[in-house]
C-alpha cells in the first residue's frame, strides 16, 4: 500500500546521550529528509557489544525526555540501558511508530575488522536486523579523547550510504568509518573487508600490585600494517569505508565435519 510517511530513523550510539557525534548524526539524518527520533543511553556504555542490559528500579528501565541544541522538535531521551536494549524496546512496543531504520553512531573511534563484535555501536545496528530493520553504524577515525574532531566528514558522507542502505534487503547491517579530516580532504567511498583484528589490539599483562593483590593490566598497541583493501587501510588512506555485517546465523554440517 502506498503511504506518505516518512521514513523513521532511531538514532542511538554507546558513547552517550550528551554526545557531540550522536547529535550530528541526527541532525544529518533529519537534514536527509528522515523522520527522526533520538533515545540513547544516559551514560557511556562503550564497549558492551548487544549486551541488552539495563538499570531496573521498581521493575522498570528510567527514561529521561532531553532536548537536544540544535535539533528543536525531535523527541529525544536518555535511556538507563545498553544500545541494544534500546532497539529491542523500540521493537517489542516502546516507540508509536516503531523505527524503519536505525542508525548508530557518530562514534568516537573508529569501529574495524572482526573486533567490531565489542562495539556497541555496532551491536545497536546489528540488533536492528533481528527485528528485520536496517541498520547503519557509523564511526569517526578519531583520537581518544576527541581534540577537534570533523563529524561533518561523517555527514558528509551519510546521505550517498543512506541510499545504498535504503536500497538493500530489510534486514541488512552496514558499518561506515569516515577519516577524521576536513570534507575537503577524503577520499572516494570504498566497500571495505574486516582487518583481521581492528586498528588497534589490547594487551593485557597479570600484575600482582604493591598491595598484595592480583590485577589484570590493559594496554593498546598497534596491530602493524593493515592488509590492503580492509577497513584500516582504507581508512589510513583518507578513504570512508563501508562494510555489510552479518548478524547471528547458523551453519549447517557440523556433526558431517566431526565426522
Amino acid at each position: 500500500m502506498a503511504t506518505s510517511r516518512r521514513i523513521r530513523a532511531l538514532i542511538t550510539n554507546d558513547d552517550g546521550i550528551d554526545s557531540p557525534g550522536l547529535w550530528a548524526l541526527a541532525a544529518g539524518a533529519r537534514d536527509a529528509g528522515l523522520d527522526v527520533v533520538v533515545a540513547a543511553p544516559h551514560i557511556d556504555a562503550s564497549g558492551v557489544g548487544a549486551s541488552v542490559a539495563a538499570v531496573r528500579e521498581d521493575g522498570r528501565v528510567l527514561v529521561h525526555t532531553r532536548e537536544i541544541e540544535g535539533l528543536p522538535g525531535i523527541p529525544a531521551f536518555a535511556v538507563e540501558g545498553h544500545p541494544a536494549f534500546i532497539v529491542h524496546a523500540a521493537g517489542r512496543g516502546w516507540l508509536d511508530p516503531e523505527p524503519d531504520i536505525v542508525l548508530s553512531g557518530i562514534n568516537a573511534g573508529a569501529n574495524t575488522g572482526h573486533s567490531v563484535l565489542h562495539s556497541g555501536t555496532v551491536g545497536a545496528a546489528l540488533t536492528a536486523t533481528l527485528h528485520g530493520w536496517r541498520g547503519l553504524a557509523v564511526s569517526l577515525d578519531c583520537v581518544w579523547p576527541p581534540q577537534q574532531p570533523h563529524w561533518e566528514a561523517a555527514v558528509h558522507v551519510l546521505p550517498e550510504v543512506l541510499d545504498i542502505l535504503l536500497a538493500a534487503p530489510e534486514g541488512t547491517a552496514l558499518s561506515l568509518n569516515v577519516p577524521d579530516r576536513p570534507v575537503a580532504e577524503l577520499g572516494g567511498l570504498r566497500e571495505a573487508r574486516l582487518s583481521r583484528f581492528g586498528q588497534v589490539q589490547i594487551l593485557v599483562e597479570h600484575r600482582v600490585g604493591d598491595d598484595g593483590r592480583a590485577g589484570l593490566h590493559a594496554t593498546l598497541a598497534e596491530s602493524g600494517e593493515p592488509e590492503p583493501g580492509t577497513d584500516s587501510a582504507l581508512l589510513a588512506a583518507g578513504h570512508p569505508a563501508l562494510t555489510e555485517l552479518r548478524s547471528i546465523g547458523e551453519r549447517a554440517g557440523v556433526l558431517t565435519q566431526a565426522g
